[in-house]
């Protein structure tokens, strides 16, 4: 019965219906006749404005969509098994003990004005990245190197692990061996910059033109707010491979209308993070004769989660946050909220990534209670809810965040008599200097691999002293685990300081609630060829075609 009731009191929510005045004004550069073609070029939207296009810079996820576009990381990654592959670099080895890695270039790879690119580029990039003036937000994927910490404090670059061993082999000096700093390397802010522009321009330097890119497109375009344009680049190392000459990102904050264009043949792909499937539309979507031949469903590495500040009374009282956990039921959020085929989570390393918890072999995390939830706030001195504060849910700017957030709040008001306060900002900056004040209870949150292991979201986003949100919560003996597990070559023994890890964070502690998994659902055109979706990181536009 409490599984029926969760569903009448979710499906009876009303839902925010977005405007579609503007579908009259919509110049779908679609051709006249009757068979809709593509336009020639490939058009995608983004739900929000991109930020930057400096690798250095770089944090959300349409930021990093068109920085793999622009510029070769050393590494990547196979779509099939996600294991390292080589990009920029031919080939790399280590040494015996794990801490130093030789990579050696690629010969023909160049800038876009034709000039080689070479290892003194990455050794400057990084020099770059490590300045505290510079700020880069991910620069703790740079720590891992010898010397950075003086590098970072006194500027002494004569001590940091990286060098030139010549113009086309760089040498990475390791603090302690670690096992997958290739698939480190694959990140935006390993990638090789052209220092001459930069250095000429400045914050000026990622206009178009001004920049220079290295990858198979280069910026054509910058309408900050409206669309960004790429085209071929030809100077490319492999730009023979490269069939798509021109790339359009639109910027539709409004999925109904993005829905129309692509029926409308002026879209080619919508849907994961290329802005949302309409939820409204799901239902007419999965039955359409023409539209659901079109649907596409890839697992995402990616997981959502509601965060806690742990220091805001009443959540610094950890029976507080397992009630809460508990009275939130993740499957009618994905079922009946915002029709997805997401898996729900009670962990926050999403499986298969190396060190994650199989939700088939093992429960870890707090499943869906709301009797267990009840005694565990009666146990917290708030029985059936008398005298427990209003809290405040903070949420990004989205349908399906909006819609999940009003879903929370009568679920914690239904079984717990909690009232919840929601509120939206827009992402990213506004949300996260918002959340970065801890004057919020929840925030909704998502968290995207950057590279395939458990290090990246453990480590990464939960360390209380260099993780991503390492204000939110401290448990030394998390941090012990997760300083341990990086440096450790045994992966049987890893595996299990993850697991001891994850039990901590999402159940004893219950720093966070993972709400799930995802799994894109995306609509692409057959003239689409050879589409495929990485499930990290941003995708491989390059081995795509347009055929009719």
């Amino acid at each position: 019965m409490q599984r029926l009731a969760s569903i009448i009191f979710v499906i009876i929510c009303f839902i925010s219906w977005p405007s579609v005045s503007k579908l009259q004004n919509i110049q779908t550069d679609v051709p006249t006749g009757q068979t809709v073609k593509h336009a020639g070029y490939l058009r995608i939207p983004f739900q929000d404005a991109v930020s930057t296009v400096d690798p250095g810079l770089t944090v959300d996820e349409h930021s990093i969509e068109v920085v793999e576009q622009l510029f070769v990381g050393l590494t990547d990654f196979c779509p099939k098994t996600y294991q390292v592959m080589p990009e920029l670099a031919t080939d790399w080895e280590a040494n015996e003990e794990g801490t130093v890695y030789t990579f050696h270039l690629r010969k023909d790879a160049k800038w876009s004005d034709d000039s080689p690119i070479t290892a003194q580029d990455i050794v400057w990039t990084i020099q770059r990245h490590l300045a505290p003036e510079f700020n880069a937000p991910m620069v703790n994927n740079l720590h891992v190197l010898k010397g950075t910490e003086s590098t970072k404090q006194k500027k002494n670059n004569q001590t940091l692990g990286v060098k030139a061993l010549d113009n086309y082999t760089v040498e990475f000096t390791l603090e302690t061996a670690i096992g997958y700093f290739p698939a480190l390397a694959s990140l935006p802010i390993y990638r090789p910059l052209p220092r001459k522009v930069i250095e000429e321009y400045g914050d000026q330097w990622t206009e178009p033109k001004h920049i220079q890119t290295s990858g198979s497109y280069q910026l054509s375009e910058w309408s900050h707010g409206d669309k960004l344009v790429l085209t071929k680049n030809p100077f490319y190392y492999a730009t023979d491979k490269v069939h798509i000459n021109k790339v359009v990102y639109h910027i539709i904050s409004d999925s109904i209308l993005a829905l129309n264009m692509y029926e409308k043949g002026a879209l080619d792909i919508i849907g994961g993070r290329y802005l949302p499937l309409p939820q409204m539309d799901m239902p007419r979507i999965t039955t359409d004769f023409v539209l659901r031949r079109e649907i596409q469903t890839s697992p995402v590495f990616m997981t959502e989660f509601f965060g806690f500040n742990t220091h805001n009374p009443p959540l610094d009282n950890r029976l507080v946050r397992k009630a809460i956990a508990a009275a939130i039921d993740k499957k009618v959020l994905n079922d009946f909220v915002i029709w997805g085929v997401n898996t729900p989570a009670t962990t926050f390393t999403r499986p298969p990534i190396f060190g994650s918890i199989d939700p088939k072999q093992e429960t870890v995390g707090i499943p869906f209670n709301p009797k267990q939830a009840q005694i565990w706030l009666t146990e917290a001195g708030y029985p059936e809810g008398k005298d427990f504060p209003k809290l405040r849910l903070l949420y990004s700017t989205s349908e399906d965040f909006q819609n999940i957030a009003l879903a929370v709040k009568k679920m914690l008001k239904h079984h717990l008599n909690i009232d919840v306060e929601i509120e939206n900002r827009d992402w990213p900056t506004d949300y996260l200097n918002e959340i970065e004040q801890k004057t919020t209870h929840l925030f909704r949150m998502a968290w995207t691999a950057d590279y395939p292991d458990a290090n990246n979201w453990l480590y990464d986003v939960f360390h209380p002293e260099k993780g991503f949100f390492h204000w939110v919560w401290d448990n030394s003996e998390f941090a012990t685990i997760v300083e341990k597990a990086k440096h450790l070559p045994d992966p049987t023994e890893r595996k299990q300081l993850y697991r001891r890890a994850e039990q901590i964070l999402t159940q004893e502690d219950t720093a966070i609630i993972p709400i799930y998994f995802a799994v894109n659902r995306l609509l692409v055109k057959p003239w689409v060829k050879g589409w495929y979706n990485m499930a990290f990181g941003g995708q491989h536009i390059r081995d795509w075609r347009l055929e009719n």
